[in-house]
């Protein structure tokens, strides 16, 4: 067997993907996807499940993309069913960006009310991303049953995730604005408020969807 020059850099790419120092993993996931090759996929895949590094994880992603999908996508489906989050997170985050709707049937709604907050918001984008003609509403309810789950950030990422799919959000909220927990119905109204006039800050609206809760107010006085 002849072992050609790519062949040896190849290997050299993959030993620096586990180097101590993030620059060195950095530019060795930059190599890998430069240069894709079949046998690169499982290793960039069990990486992105251990890597610390959030800039190194999203270069090892770029070079996931750069793979076919044939190949990409049943490795990545594979974690989704890991013990370890940032395995589920991270494979989640890949398919969002690879983008292919064959996906969809793996973003279960296990993975959307995941108890892992990092994990949950990746589902929560990437269903957006791969859901079908047709699921909008299907969607809107399930992650609606998200609302008031914890804090700023969190909250922020289900907002955008449920804006994003437009109007077909809007009976879901409706619902959850009439919900016992006031927590819920605040974050009900700060979204629909967004949905409504998508240059209003978050911050903004969900302060003011929490003064109308506190004062027994209702959706329409949330507009």
């Amino acid at each position: 067997m002849t072992i050609t020059r790519q062949d040896t850099e190849g290997a050299g790419a993959l030993r620096g993907l586990e180097d101590a120092s993030s620059s060195v993993r950095l530019r060795a996931a930059l190599a890998v996807g430069t240069t894709p090759d079949p046998g690169f996929v499982g290793k960039l895949v069990e990486r992105c499940a251990i890597e610390p590094e959030f800039f190194v994880r999203d270069m090892l992603t770029w070079a996931l993309t750069r793979h076919p999908v044939a190949l990409t996508l049943p490795e990545l489906v594979r974690e989704l069913r890991s013990e370890r989050a940032q395995a589920r997170s991270q494979a989640l985050h890949t398919l969002s960006k690879i983008g292919d709707r064959q996906a969809w049937p793996a973003i279960s709604r296990t993975l959307l009310t995941d108890a892992d907050d990092e994990v949950a918001r990746s589902a929560w984008r990437a269903a957006v991303v791969l859901a079908p003609e047709g699921e909008e509403p299907a969607l809107a309810a399930a992650l609606a049953t998200q609302l008031g789950r914890g804090e700023r950030e969190t909250q922020l990422s289900l907002s955008r995730a449920l804006v994003a799919l437009g109007e077909a959000i809007e009976p879901a909220l409706r619902t959850a604005t009439t919900a016992p927990d006031p927590g819920v119905r605040a974050h009900a109204l700060a979204t629909l408020r967004l949905l409504r006039d998508p240059d209003t800050g978050f911050g903004y609206a969900i302060e003011e969807a929490k003064r109308v809760v506190a004062l027994g107010g209702s959706e329409r006085e949330g507009r």
